[in-house]
């Protein structure tokens, strides 16, 4: 069992920067691929970012290419979204999720959720 625990959303004028973490419990961290995605009101939760189980690949959507980056430490058993250039579209509550076979742009493929932090960026 994995609990995951975001932090780091708020609110932020067009243009800020947030940086958002993921905290999991439980031990073997270093053997998950995690994920980021996020989900707006009336939308589908959507793809954002993902890291393969030792940081060595990453991948992302290509409406946050070159504004985001995802990075892990696994001695800290946490995940990180580093969120440049914001822009309104970029609001949403953000999630974090691990998997224990893949690290990829599919939801499905993640065994564990976390419970979400609100980003709110203002025009």
């Amino acid at each position: 069992q994995v609990k995951l625990v975001e932090s780091g959303g708020g609110l932020v004028q067009a243009g800020g920067s947030l940086r958002l973490s993921c905290a999991a419990s439980g031990r073997s961290f270093s053997t998950y691929g995690m994920g980021w995605f996020r989900q707006a009101p009336g939308k589908e939760r959507e793809f954002v970012a993902s890291i393969s189980w030792r940081g060595g690949s990453t991948g992302y959507a290509d409406s946050v290419k070159g504004r985001f980056t995802i990075s892990r430490d696994n001695a800290k058993n946490s995940v990180y979204l580093q969120m440049n250039s914001l822009k309104p579209e970029d609001s949403a509550v953000y999630y974090c999720a691990a998997s224990y076979s893949d690290w990829g742009p599919r939801p499905s493929v993640y065994d564990y959720w976390g419970q979400g932090t609100q980003v709110t960026v203002s025009s």
